[in-house]
């Protein structure tokens, strides 16, 4: 195994040339969401929530795809393993003007995975490379995939793979390989292995020990392409470690759970600098935001349901939870709660900049 003192340390960040992203999160990244974080990051690459092909083909495209201007630079994250119909659903997402189409192939849960879609993916590279080519025949844009360091699919995966296990590095080199030669250029790599079986997705996401080295070494035995890290990552601190390895850094929980962080993460792009916001801006542009929705609470309280990290280990944290989490009063409109909370928390937590 290469450690972490054993590798170069490049130039990437007296560049700026580092990409700062936010995973795409089932019941998190939803449009709602993603304009909560463009009013925190103006550089940060925002993902969708995970779609399959087959909604996009046969489902409601405007509920599933529509998306503000604002929220861009935005990424469409598709999961799928018929590569007609991945095709298909890529040539429809193009009245949307995505800016990236990414294909997940980390997704570890059972009723993804089940499908032979998602991380199970991984045991067939020459399988994914063909839908990746059947991509990029219909459309222009950056094709990307987001996958793990390997998969443990035992009792998961056909008969004639059972109790194969794909953890090895050389596994997961030959996987970034083969799609490379089919015209991927950049890579989204959890540094963590997917087990297909008797794991939750949380437990995935914690369980499997993080592998960060061998992310670094594909950088190394691929230094053209673009690899971004993922998996763990809650810092600023972590954020600067890892891009002097790698060339960009995706964050998923930690947007969440934090969002504040996310204000100081644009000093890592390309001429971007600190987004110096103050929580009672932010909450001044979710006020402008709701007041689109009038008296649609349901909408507002969807707007508002994953904000609630906003005060995250300050004072009056637990204030905004409650103001913000229904029900409220009948007579309470989103806007109203919003101005509310401004009323009530803490000025000098409000006022707080980077």
């Amino acid at each position: 195994m290469i450690m972490l003192n054993e590798l170069p340390i490049d130039k990437r960040l007296e560049r700026k040339m580092a990409r700062i992203s936010i995973a795409p999160m089932i019941d998190i990244t939803d449009r709602h969401f993603r304009y909560f974080c463009r009013l925190l990051t103006k550089k940060s690459v925002l993902y969708t929530e995970m779609i399959t092909s087959s909604a996009i083909v046969h489902g409601d495209r405007n509920k599933l795809l529509d998306f503000d201007p604002f929220e861009k630079p935005i990424a469409l994250q598709i999961a799928g393993c018929d590569k007609k119909e991945i095709a298909e659903a890529v040539k429809i997402a193009e009245e949307w003007d995505y800016d990236e189409i990414n294909l997940n192939v980390g997704c570890p849960s059972d009723r993804v995975s089940g499908n032979q879609m998602g991380a199970a993916l991984m045991a067939y590279p020459e399988a994914v490379a063909e839908i990746i080519q059947a991509m990029k025949n219909e459309t222009n844009k950056p094709i990307t995939v987001k996958h793990r360091i390997g998969i443990d699919g035992t009792n998961v995966l056909p008969d004639s793979l059972n109790k194969v296990v794909f953890d090895k590095y050389e596994d997961l080199e030959y996987f970034v390989k083969v799609l490379s030669q089919a015209g991927v250029e950049h890579f989204i790599i959890h540094a963590r292995i997917a087990i297909l079986e008797g794991l939750s997705p949380k437990e995935n996401r914690e369980i499997p020990p993080l592998r960060y080295e061998e992310v670094y070494k594909i950088k190394q035995a691929f230094p053209r392409l673009f690899i971004e890290i993922n998996g763990g990552i809650k810092t600023i601190e972590a954020i600067r470690e890892h891009l002097h390895y790698v060339d960009g850094v995706m964050l998923g929980r930690a947007a969440y759970e934090n969002p504040f962080l996310l204000t100081k993460v644009d000093q890592f792009a390309d001429g971007g600098k600190v987004n110096n916001i103050s929580r009672r801006e932010i909450i001044e542009g979710l006020i402008k935001y709701v007041e689109r929705f009038g008296d649609d609470r349901k909408t507002g309280q969807q707007a508002l349901k994953n904000v609630i990290g906003l005060f995250h280990n300050k004072r009056g944290s637990r204030l905004w939870r409650q103001i913000i989490t229904p029900p409220w009063a009948e007579n309470e409109s989103v806007k109203y709660i919003l101005k509310k909370a401004l009323s009530v928390l803490p000025e000098e937590v409000l006022d707080e900049r980077n």
